[in-house]
């Protein structure tokens, strides 16, 4: 024995009419959403409301059919049918919403991958635009709880804290005489993996206490920055990148010191910058910081040795006059953006330049972003001081 159920006609003609109205109702919804005066209305839509209440409405006409069968077959199409008005009505939806994000900025990702360069890929910090940097822009030192600047020399503006048995007077600190090769620049890392106080958008992988073998978020991700902000004012730039601290950090200036001889093989240049993270063992919160304009910029800090430890260094007087020629004009231009130089006895490799130098840009407590930021003005400065 088997069942034989008969399909009431009326029944098929009920659920072909209810498709009918749910194509046309998405129709008018679409149409509706695409028009650009309604856009511009504050109006609220949900599409799993209608979906939820197309659901309801066939449900009603399957349970007046007795055929399990055709049940089965009819709950597949109405499924496919509603899932296909879904996607219309959420195309609407997009289209509503495409006009309200158009124009917002976007979030913006470096890119992560270990150890590899992809600044020219890294849209959260952007290159710097140099014809946008100008000189006639309010500085100020906006440092929350700075430490207490100290020096001993003051020369035409520029201060100097002389750690050393050296007297300076002031033929030794007038860079009128200086005489460098002024278009070549190497810049290298000796601690490359310093890197800075993580922010929403240069969040790293630590390798250490404010350290990273990230190259996208370490010191030598602010080197990109300056290397390619000096080669906008026509500097022939060689920007190395090799670990100079790890695996291991003691040793690191004489791994340093062989790399930048080998570059100087084929690459001559008097302008060699070791671009660091000052590192504030006590205050790791410490983050100098100068408002340039709209910019919150890390500050800057040369320090620079001499022969003081008996190490061979007969340029460091020449190294000294360069950064002190480098910071009356950033005093000039950008009062701040330098804190005072550090004189100290030990040598630093910077016998290997007539203008060679630490530069530390910024300390554990500041972001990558604002390390990144100093860049275009330091780069202005180096640029304005050699012409």
């Amino acid at each position: 024995m088997f069942n034989v159920t008969i399909i009431k006609l009326k029944d098929i003609v009920k659920i072909g009419i209810i498709l009918i109205l749910i194509y046309v109702f998405s129709r008018f919804i679409l149409k509706k959403f695409s028009n650009t005066n309604y856009l511009n209305e504050n109006i609220s839509f949900n599409s799993n409301e209608l979906v939820r209440y197309g659901i309801n409405l066939e449900s009603n006409i399957i349970n007046n059919i007795s055929n399990e069968e055709l049940q089965q077959k009819t709950q597949i199409n109405i499924i496919k049918n509603l899932f296909d008005t879904q996607m219309i009505l959420k195309t609407g939806s997009n289209i509503f919403n495409s006009k309200e994000t158009e124009n917002q900025v976007q979030p913006e990702n470096i890119a992560s991958t270990e150890n590899t360069d992809t600044s020219s890929e890294q849209e959260n910090i952007k290159t710097s635009q140099i014809n946008t940097v100008s000189t006639d822009v309010q500085t100020q030192v906006v440092t929350q709880n700075p430490l207490i600047e100290k020096y001993t020399r003051e020369y035409f503006g520029v201060k100097i804290k002389n750690e050393t048995d050296y007297e300076l007077t002031d033929e030794m600190l007038n860079a009128s005489d200086l005489k460098i090769n002024s278009k070549n620049v190497i810049i290298f890392h000796t601690h490359t993996c310093e890197s800075y106080t993580q922010s929403v958008n240069s969040s790293y992988e630590p390798t250490g206490n404010y350290r990273t073998t990230d190259l996208n978020y370490s010191v030598a991700r602010v080197g990109d920055e300056l290397e390619d902000c000096l080669k906008k004012y026509d500097f022939s730039v060689n920007h190395n990148k090799t670990f100079h601290d790890y695996p291991a950090y003691t040793g690191s200036y004489s791994r340093s010191c062989a790399t930048v001889s080998e570059i100087l093989k084929t690459f001559s240049s008097d302008i060699i910058i070791d671009l660091h993270r000052d590192a504030i063992g006590s205050k790791e919160d410490y983050a100098p910081l100068v408002k340039i304009g709209d910019d919150y910029c890390a500050q800057l800090m040369f320090v620079l040795g001499t022969n003081g430890g008996k190490l061979q260094h007969p340029d460091w007087n020449s190294n000294l006059k360069f950064a002190v020629k480098v910071q009356q004009k950033a005093n000039e231009i950008y009062p701040g953006l330098f804190k005072p130089i550090i004189l100290r006895n030990s040598r630093y490799n910077q016998h290997l330049g007539k203008a060679a130098c630490i530069i530390e840009v910024g300390a554990t407590g500041n972001t990558l972003e604002q390390s990144v930021a100093s860049m275009k003005y330091l780069s202005n400065v180096i640029n304005e001081a050699l012409k």
